[in-house]
């Protein structure tokens, strides 16, 4: 079977059911036709942040002010992001157990009530912190100059937010479909999109648009999200039988699909709780380091997303494969992607060490500044493998639906090792190095206990077989 009649034939069994029941198909080809457009997918994220991150810092007018007031609201902005957008994970996950056990009728429904759900909360906090972000933002210790920015930039970005969701929400139905193509178009178009407007907004054009300098890259940033729900919308409607008309009753899955992102919830709550503590302390140490962290962090999260095509990839084979009760080939997908990380993990680090310092003096030509950032990037990059297996293993674990042990897992590390261990680094005057530090004992405290549990689950049902 080609290319072509494989993809029509999983475009039938979408629609109809009709196509003849196969075993799920986890060779190398496969996990890359998932993992490829994931992969390009999932950077385009980061990538609307790092240009914002670049084209500011190289303003000519306070741009370590602008960076880490970007540095901030970024941290804000992706734990109200995280939050919600755990339910692409959620409908990722019910969506691929139905797909694998043939049953995919009986949840069409799912995904316009969940989108109607999750943009109405969004509505929601958007309500409640846009009065009170200049109070919000100080609590992370922003004052003066950085302070008025970040709630400039905050006003305008968070206008995104149910745009983003929208997106996310549907970029999770396409996975459980086993599609990831469409979401990488969506991402790419929103990606090059922000760059382009961020150049002509952040900088101006001469005569024509005035330079708004952090404005402009929050004006950016909302139309490359408002751009990317129209098209991921269009997409929807127009290539899956997936609807996005609201309809009653709800969902059999509802219930279940609540407890998965509220589970997400509290564990992404604790994942963001690291975050804020550790631009907390960035932000004790003086602009120079607030800056340099803001870089870091964007870097580490372009990782983390570019590891995502992977995760993406795991994610939607393994709610597959356990719908199917193919255990011994969900045991099989876990190797392989082990192998596939660690790859890609040093791939990433190569590629930061030979441009080590050509990739600071893209974002920031200030000297103190690239002091503090060389100081502690070398700790990002040797990360990236240790990474890539925890954030593999967290996206297998989000589509077999093992929501409960995620948010025990991140609550339990957080609470025990990342917290305690950024105040004992702090307390030896590490300051930056000992963030850095921090996350990567945090990494190792999420990862190895996944690794643990899905053996222990999955060994003694192959042997039943």
């Amino acid at each position: 079977m080609n290319d072509l009649n494989f993809f029509q034939c999983q475009i039938v069994t979408l629609s109809l059911n009709i196509c003849p029941l196969l075993k799920t198909d986890i060779s190398f080809k496969r996990i890359h036709q998932l993992a490829i457009p994931a992969l390009i997918a999932g950077i385009a994220e980061p990538l609307i942040s790092i240009t914002d991150t670049a084209i500011i810092g190289n303003i000519d007018l306070y741009a370590k002010e602008s960076l880490g007031a970007i540095a901030i609201v970024g941290s804000f902005l992706s734990m109200l992001i995280w939050v919600f957008a755990q339910t692409r994970s959620a409908v990722s996950s019910i969506i691929s157990t139905y797909l694998g056990a043939h049953k995919l009728e009986e949840v069409k429904t799912l995904p316009a009530q969940a989108i109607l759900i999750i943009v109405s909360l969004s509505i929601l906090v958007i309500s409640l912190t846009y009065p009170f972000a200049e109070y919000i933002f100080k609590i992370y210790g922003a004052e003066q100059r950085i302070l008025v920015y970040a709630v400039d930039y905050y006003k305008i970005r968070i206008i995104g937010l149910p745009f983003t969701l929208f997106v996310f929400t549907i970029f999770g139905t396409f996975r459980g479909l086993q599609n990831t193509l469409y979401p990488m178009l969506i991402a790419i178009s929103g990606a090059l999109l922000n760059v382009l407007f961020d150049w002509i907004l952040v900088y101006g054009v001469e005569g024509w648009i005035p330079a708004m300098n952090v404005k402009g890259a929050a004006y950016a940033s909302v139309i490359s999200q408002i751009v990317m729900a129209i098209l991921a919308g269009y997409l929807l409607l127009k290539k899956t039988s997936i609807s996005l008309k609201f309809v009653l009753p709800f969902n059999k899955e509802i219930p279940r699909l609540i407890k998965m992102v509220f589970d997400l919830f509290l564990r992404t709550i604790a994942l963001n709780a690291a975050l804020i503590f550790a631009v907390y302390k960035a932000t004790s140490y003086g602009t120079d380091a607030l800056a340099a962290y803001g870089i870091g962090i964007q870097l580490w999260l372009f990782g983390a997303f570019f590891i995502d095509g992977y995760s993406s990839a795991g994610n939607i084979l393994s709610g597959r494969l356990l719908g199917a009760k193919e255990y011994g080939s969900l045991l099989k997908l876990g190797k392989k992607l082990i192998i596939y990380g660690l790859c890609t993990g040093v791939f990433l680090a190569g590629i930061g060490f030979l441009f080590y310092n050509f990739i600071g003096e893209i974002f920031i030509q200030d000297t103190a500044v690239l002091r503090s950032f060389y100081d502690i990037f070398w700790i990002i990059l040797v990360m990236q493998p240790i990474c890539a297996i925890t954030f593999i293993f967290d996206g297998m674990f989000k589509g077999m639906g093992y929501t409960a042990f995620l948010r025990n897992l991140l609550l339990l590390s957080t609470l025990l090792v990342f917290i305690p261990s950024l105040l004992i680094f702090d307390a030896f005057n590490y300051k930056l190095l000992g963030v850095w530090f921090t996350f990567s004992l945090w990494m190792i405290a999420r990862g190895m206990p996944l690794l643990v549990k899905f053996r222990r689950k999955f060994l003694p049902l192959v042997e039943k077989e």
